[in-house]
């Protein structure tokens, strides 16, 4: 998985062909914290058809108020740089996620 911040952002998601999955988490948020190994396995699993990146919210503040990330967790689904879902607080889970990776990939 791919660590995201303001400098690499742009190059690794918006200018990507293709779908990418941005997880935006926090150390302090139990339920990121929980659904973190979910969306690892996934990444293994779908990972030759999706780029799976995740942002450190607590360290990438001013990109989590660009991407209107005001909550944890957040999932999003990019497609050729335009964010076409996402998935929040209590809708952010392991078959929601895996329902539209299949959907998008």
């Amino acid at each position: 998985m791919i660590e995201l911040n303001k400098e690499n952002f742009d190059a690794e998601v918006v200018q990507h062909q293709g779908v990418v999955l941005v997880d935006y988490w926090g150390p302090k948020c139990e339920h990121c914290m929980a659904l973190m190994p979910d969306v690892e396995e996934l990444a293994s699993k779908y990972g030759d058809k999706v780029k799976f990146a995740k942002v450190n919210a607590s360290e990438n503040r001013r990109l989590c108020i660009a991407q209107k990330v005001l909550g944890l967790p957040v999932i999003q689904f990019w497609v050729n740089g335009e964010k076409v879902a996402e998935l929040t607080k209590d809708d952010a889970t392991r078959d929601n996620i895996e329902a539209k990776l299949k959907e998008l990939a």
